[in-house]
């Protein structure tokens, strides 16, 4: 990727960095990485206190997230962008964010756009939108069958981790784990639920966001089910606060409500050789094979139950197949042969617009 310059624009309301508790933010920082080792220039758009190897643009946005503040923040976007592509050479703009369509470049740059979260999350005017170079892609087959038929070809990258990184050794300890954002269809409560009928003490690790409805929900179905000991809420973690939790934890819990496209957690715990155990939502099934790296259930009473069998997974064999299947470099060799593409076809159109423009 030597020679090219890349654009990323992260989703606004979340700082781009190892504590993020979000997994678009840790994909654009694999790509950041993995550009600027490539000898690419690599710019990224991102809220204050994000962390990039490249070049970072900050917004300003802090705190709650409303009305007011999207409107704000959408404009400074916009400016930040008109900034970037008057100031360097870009070739390839690359958008992360649920809202991306509120914030396009204008013109003719080439666009691609990663569908992170569920398709229904998305405005479904994305689909429509008439603009000439722009690329939707997906992060999991079980996300593409939820687009339209007519985008049944957009291409599918899955997501990877650095597994090798998340190699360590500590002592194997007698608690369940949950980590990720603190939101309703995240279905945390449910984990706790499950924890108390296994009678095995849950620890959280997480970010409840500025939403209202977040705000609440932790407020009325988490803090009350926490009891300071053997169920606790930690807030945001670091990477090696987080490597030494999956490490440790006795397994992972997975209780999603909503149609997963992927799930880095669940990928970070079998790297590390931490079996899971999730609803089948979404990408989930796609993660864990049922009775070999966790168990795929389908309500409280059975991840109860499943939280008891645990100790029958080989965890090496959960090593062995995050090694095999996530790694981060398998990822963003994906990206690179699509960068490409995207790239080379944009040339070609840009060449033939101007010999119509020189016959005209």
């Amino acid at each position: 990727m030597k020679g090219i310059t890349a654009l990323s624009i992260a989703y606004p309301f979340a700082p781009v960095r190892d504590d993020t508790a979000g997994g678009a933010e840790h994909i654009l920082q694999y790509l950041d990485e993995a550009l600027v080792t490539a000898g690419a220039v690599s710019v990224v758009i991102a809220c204050r206190d994000s962390r990039v190897r490249g070049e970072l643009i900050e917004t300003s946005w802090t705190g709650k997230i409303d009305d007011a503040a999207r409107a704000r923040t959408y404009s400074e976007i916009k400016e930040a962008v008109d900034y970037c592509l008057e100031t360097y050479p870009v070739d390839l703009v690359h958008m992360h964010g649920l809202d991306f369509d509120r914030y396009l470049p204008a013109g003719n740059v080439s666009v691609l756009a990663t569908l992170h979260l569920p398709i229904p999350f998305y405005n479904p005017a994305i689909f429509d939108l008439d603009r000439p170079n722009l690329q939707l892609q997906c992060v999991s087959y079980s996300q593409l069958r939820l687009c339209p038929p007519e985008f049944s070809e957009i291409p599918v990258i899955e997501n990877g981790i650095d597994v090798k990184r998340l190699s360590i050794h500590v002592s194997r300890r007698c608690f369940s784990l949950a980590l990720g954002r603190v939101c309703p269809e995240k279905g945390f409560h449910l984990a706790l639920e499950a924890a108390r009928l296994a009678g095995m003490p849950l620890v959280i690790g997480g970010e409840v966001f500025g939403y209202e409805e977040h705000e609440d929900y932790y407020r009325e179905q988490i803090e009350p089910r926490l009891d300071g000991s053997r169920y606790r809420f930690l807030g945001p973690i670091g990477f090696e606060r987080k490597r030494r939790l999956l490490s440790a934890a006795r397994c992972l819990l997975a209780p999603s409500l909503a149609p997963e496209t992927s799930s880095l957690v669940a990928m970070e715990a079998l790297a590390c050789g931490t079996p899971v155990i999730a609803f089948p939502a979404g990408a989930l099934p796609e993660i864990i094979e049922h009775g070999k790296t966790g168990f795929i259930v389908e309500d409280v009473r059975e991840m109860a139950e499943a939280m008891k069998a645990v100790d029958e997974i080989d965890r090496d064999e959960c090593r062995r197949s995050a090694a095999e299947r996530f790694s981060a470099g398998r990822m963003t060799s994906g990206y690179f042969k699509l960068y490409k593409k995207i790239i080379e076809r944009s040339s070609r159109y840009k060449h033939v617009f101007a010999t119509l423009q020189g016959r005209a």
